[in-house]
């Protein structure tokens, strides 16, 4: 309990930008940007959709006698990571401009935080990475974020927010060096920094 980095930040927003929240949220357009690799945080979409998709292309393989290794991915601390610049630039590359845009900048941008525990309280200081948590777009927002990491995989990846699955049919040494070059590539992906 006394360890500061097992507590996560929770935004509070006022009822106003929640609304305004829930528009972007819900545009069409926004959702059609996310690859069909992401689970997390999106309508029809879960964990078990995930797990059943997973399991789908195990149960194939394994049953064509084909080995499969299965590598787990987890962005540490990813939510707090997303640098705003970077984030606008995707979604500007995306088509999303102009007044929304900028609604974003300014909801990213104009944010303080602070620490309360055991009645304790910290100064207010100024965020300058980081999506919302316990925001409606914050989550939306990390997942555009990350959603190119699919680029340049020639396996199966399967992600849920920021935890992922590389999948890969391991049955020829070709096989398992692409899958070995999956990884490195998932890696080295200048997304999150």
């Amino acid at each position: 309990m006394s360890e500061p980095g097992n507590y996560r930040p929770v935004s509070f927003t006022s009822y106003l930008s929640k609304i305004l929240e829930a528009i972007i949220k819900d545009d069409p357009t926004v959702h059609s940007l996310i690859n069909d690799s992401q689970h997390g945080f999106l309508a029809k979409r879960s964990c078990l959709t995930n797990l059943l998709e997973f399991l789908e292309y195990v149960t194939k393989a394994v049953d064509h006698g084909k080995p499969v290794d299965v590598i787990y991915l987890d962005f540490q601390k990813a939510f707090d990571k997303v640098p705003h610049v970077r984030l606008l630039n995707k979604l500007e590359a995306h088509g999303i401009s102009g007044n929304v845009s900028q609604w974003i900048a300014e909801w990213l941008q104009a944010r303080q935080q602070r620490v309360v525990l055991n009645g304790s309280v910290s100064n207010w200081l100024h965020v300058l990475s980081g999506v919302s948590q316990g925001s409606i777009l914050g989550p939306l927002l990390f997942i555009i974020f990350i959603n190119d990491i699919d680029n340049g995989i020639v396996n199966k990846l399967l992600k849920f927010s920021d935890d992922a699955k590389l999948v890969g049919i391991v049955s020829r040494p070709l096989e398992v060096k692409e899958l070995q070059l999956d990884l490195y590539t998932w890696i080295f992906i200048p997304t999150v920094g």
